[in-house]
């Protein structure tokens, strides 16, 4: 359900270059939480650090819209740079499963297979993987 990889990065590179591997796939990022820094700001003690990037292909969200509006829940796609006991982890919600659980309609499973292989190929440019 989940693809999640560690990088040897810091958070702030990993985070640096999901941003830029986004933009070269052909998405956008509409906004990005700053989860730990929003939790800190309320006085809670949280100590790993967590960015929340809501990613979006205007073409593919169309797509999915026009079939079942209900999914604008879903949307936009979440990828998440975090650490975890000092450890960078880039990782998301794999939308083929996460589709799957809500529609079973063949042209939206299409979509949400385009979209995962893209995000996956984002996450792992971000991670900055020895294949070339």
């Amino acid at each position: 359900m989940y693809y999640v990889v560690e990088t040897g990065k810091s958070f702030d590179q990993a985070s640096a270059d999901l941003d830029s591997a986004v933009k070269r796939n052909g998405f956008g990022v509409l906004h990005v939480h700053d989860l730990g820094a929003t939790l800190r700001s309320k006085g809670i003690r949280f100590e790993e650090k967590c960015k929340v990037f809501e990613v979006c292909n205007p073409i593919q969200a169309a797509k999915v819209l026009s079939t079942d509006m209900r999914l604008n829940m879903a949307l936009p796609c979440r990828i998440s740079v975090f650490t975890e006991r000092g450890q960078t982890k880039i990782g998301l919600i794999k939308p083929v499963q996460m589709l799957s659980a809500l529609s079973k309609d063949a042209t939206l499973l299409e979509v949400a297979e385009e979209v995962e292989s893209k995000t996956i190929q984002m996450i792992d440019e971000a991670k900055g993987t020895d294949a070339a």
